[in-house]
């Protein structure tokens, strides 16, 4: 693993940096907001996805693990993005509160954005499905500025 900043901890099985310091989720998104993560991605559900959403530009998806850009509308398999940071957070308040945040860029427009999806016990299948596919892509964790 990479260099850890303080307020971080290893150890959580991917290369995904992990705020034990009480960050909040808006914190977050403004630190990678700074680094061009300006737009938004958000889970596709399953019942309501398919491969034929204008301008996908990928493989067929299934919503199980896909993401929809929010510039361009396109719906693609989260593992096709392009993975710049994956930070993890736990509520201050509420330690169950787990939520990590990716910065991606979309493979049909190019454009930069963030995605938070829950994961733990109160993660939904398509969260779970979509950080699964975007954890398997993390290289050595270097915190954001």
């Amino acid at each position: 693993m990479g260099t850890v900043a303080p307020g971080y901890a290893g150890g959580m099985g991917t290369a995904a940096e992990y705020a034990s310091d009480g960050t909040t989720l808006v914190e977050v998104i403004r630190r990678f907001e700074l680094q061009g993560y300006t737009g938004q991605f958000m889970p596709v559900l399953d019942e309501g996805a398919s491969g034929s959403d204008a301008g996908s530009g990928s493989d067929a998806v299934s919503g199980s693990g896909s993401l929809r850009c929010g510039s361009c509308g396109a719906v693609s398999g989260a593992g096709s993005f392009d993975l710049g940071l994956l930070r993890r957070t736990e509520g201050a308040s509420d330690p169950a509160d787990m939520v990590a945040v990716a910065g991606l860029t979309c493979p049909a427009c190019e454009a930069k954005g963030t995605v938070a999806l829950k994961y733990g016990p109160e993660a939904s299948p398509e969260e779970s499905d979509a950080l699964c596919a975007l954890e398997g892509k993390a290289g050595p964790a270097t915190p954001p500025a």
